[in-house]
């Protein structure tokens, strides 16, 4: 069949199936071939790769994906999208679709089976609403991965992408740039989709890093103290951390930045990832003190 990147394809698929998009499934479907080439590019999708694809739709992505790769593993919530792709990917037989929630899959126990444990690429047009614990579920989860190339909000890109003391920069940021190296590809209008959403989109690559860029003692209190410092962004550090559930005071907090050679009144959208690090070693052992002196 034609690709469904035409979008006179889309549309005679919408009718003869009838298909209602589900507003709760944040459903915008990409239908423009030139963005598609460039996700496909910016992913270094070859024919050694297996590819893991969040959110088929129609399966507009996944006959390109299906072209350049070993394998395509697609897995979509929308029960009533698997009769559409069924028909839609019946000349690819190298693609496997899952119904269910990508939030509920073992993505560990898939990569096993499907690529013997080595890393996959993750190609996504991610529902806007849940991008950030689709992404952040995976990193955190440690699954082997190259890359994720995803189409995400242009604002959401922006702030994966930020450095200190600018606006978009904040827990986000630190949270992506820990994990990954993010590189904005492509910006692109909602004139791209159908529907049309009514914000605009950028695709953006984050590329797994081997080992992260700074070495932290406990990663979740890391997280914690990121969190609590852009909880309230407006407030000094020691008043953010503390008012933010860090079982830390606020003159600990205060000692901790003077040792850095940092100000007590510094904000947390000033500090780098690795002062962040720093920080969050230095009242580690502070908080672990602290709750050895209450038993």
């Amino acid at each position: 069949m034609e690709k469904l990147s035409n979008p006179q394809v889309t549309i005679e698929t919408i009718k003869k199936y009838d298909f209602a998009f589900q507003k709760k499934f944040g459903q915008n479907f990409l239908i423009d071939g030139h963005v598609l080439d460039k996700i496909i590019k910016a992913a270094g999708v070859t024919k050694e790769d297996m590819v893991l694809e969040i959110g088929p739709g129609f399966g507009t992505m996944t006959q390109y994906l299906a072209e350049a790769a070993r394998e395509v593993v697609a897995v979509e919530i929308d029960k009533a999208l698997i009769p559409i792709l069924t028909d839609t990917l019946q000349e690819y037989p190298n693609v496997t679709l899952i119904n269910d929630d990508i939030l509920k899959v073992d993505i560990g126990a898939l990569v096993r089976e499907k690529n013997g444990g080595r890393p996959v690429k993750v190609v996504a047009n991610l529902p806007y609403y849940i991008t950030t614990p689709i992404i952040m579920g995976l990193f955190e989860a440690h699954v082997p991965i190259d890359n994720m190339t995803v189409m995400v909000q242009k604002e959401v890109a922006a702030r994966m992408q930020a450095g200190p003391g600018t606006k978009d920069y904040g827990a986000l940021s630190l949270a992506v740039q820990y994990y990954a190296e993010p590189y904005i590809v492509a910006n692109v209008p909602p004139n791209c989709f159908i529907p049309r959403p009514g914000v605009g989109s950028a695709v953006i690559r984050l590329t797994r890093w081997e080992e992260p860029p700074v070495a932290v003692r406990d990663e979740s209190f890391l997280f914690s103290l990121v969190r609590a410092a852009f909880g309230q962004r407006r407030k000094t550090l020691p008043n953010s951390l503390v008012n933010g559930g860090v079982p830390v005071t606020k003159e600990a907090v205060a000692a901790a930045l003077h040792e850095m050679g940092l100000s007590e009144n510094v904000r947390g959208e000033a500090l780098t990832l690795a002062q962040f690090a720093r920080l969050s070693d230095l009242l580690r052992n502070i908080a672990g003190k602290m709750l050895m002196n209450k038993l």
